[in-house]
């Protein structure tokens, strides 16, 4: 993994913040109790055995076909589910629930309709620091507005927003809070091609001020090379498993073009459009059968 400036301590960086051991997710049927039967009929294993570190300052996508168990995975780092079996620790500590140490970014951006683009941003503030002197609140908002590049849409509503704009202000609510990882599910999802290109780099400029952990769903082969240091590759579900991790040599700070030019671009491209084709195959055969 290649970087460049600004500088990052190498004892920080090369030390693991997020560690997840063997940890599966079970949904049992109704009224059933979990447990750990691959052909099981009346459970629904999600994720199976699932061991990651993800170390500080880097950003990690995790990349896969529908089904996979991406954001399952993503919700137990949130504290938003709990895992079946596994552990997942946080600087060494477990999670056990959801807290501000975690920045959530979601795919339908999640904002409060009847809240201003201010006071969206101040209200995660206040919820996680309620006793920050009136001053030091409107700094931050005022801050994370202006790291998103929302200046004058301060007073606006979500719905006077575009789509590009309403995920600007969950990732200005998300990083507003200071947490020590961010995580995105499918930022861009919901978003036309241009938005989400002009975004992506947006994101990226956005990283590079102070280079937060980050870890991202995509579908995106794309999105996944120019974003990340490291795409966790997992299989299909039912029991999805990570198949590989792949380490992105582009260098930072990244432009797209540069990127694409990169000699080892279309070689890490092809790997994941391999891997991504054989999986969802699968899924796509196995869909078939049942119909049959």
């Amino acid at each position: 993994m290649i970087t460049s400036s600004p500088p990052v301590d190498m004892e920080t960086s090369t030390s693991v913040q997020l560690s997840l051991r063997n940890v599966s997710k079970v949904f049992p049927a109704k009224g059933g109790i979990p447990f750990f039967k691959r052909n099981s009929t009346s459970n629904f294993i999600a994720i199976e055995d699932i061991s990651l570190d993800i170390q500080h300052n880097t950003f990690v996508t995790i990349i896969g076909p529908s089904g996979c168990g991406k954001s399952t995975l993503l919700n137990i780092i949130a504290g938003l589910s709990t895992a079946t079996s596994g552990t997942v620790d946080l600087d060494g500590q477990p999670i056990l629930g959801p807290g501000p140490d975690r920045g959530m970014v979601f795919q339908n951006y999640a904002l409060m309709p009847w809240m201003t683009v201010e006071e969206n941003i101040r209200f995660a503030v206040e919820t996680v620091y309620p006793k920050l002197s009136k001053q030091r609140l409107q700094g931050i908002v005022r801050e994370n507005i202006d790291r998103v590049g929302l200046d004058g849409a301060e007073k606006k509503h979500p719905h006077e927003l575009s789509g590009g704009m309403r995920q600007r202000v969950g990732i200005a609510r998300a990083l507003a809070i200071d947490p020590k990882i961010l995580l995105m599910d499918e930022p861009f999802g919901a978003l036309d091609a241009l938005t989400r290109g002009f975004l992506q780099e947006e994101v990226e400029r956005i990283w590079e001020q102070d280079r937060k952990t980050v870890v991202m769903i995509t579908h995106s082969i794309d999105e996944a090379l120019l974003l990340s240091d490291q795409i966790v590759m997992m299989t299909r579900g039912p029991a999805a498993k990570i198949d590989e991790v792949l380490e992105v040599p582009f260098p930072r700070p990244r432009n797209r073009l540069e990127v694409e030019q990169h000699p080892e671009y279309h070689k890490l491209k092809a790997e994941m459009e391999a891997h991504l084709y054989r999986e969802t195959r699968f899924v796509e055969q196995d869909r078939i059968k049942v119909k049959a």
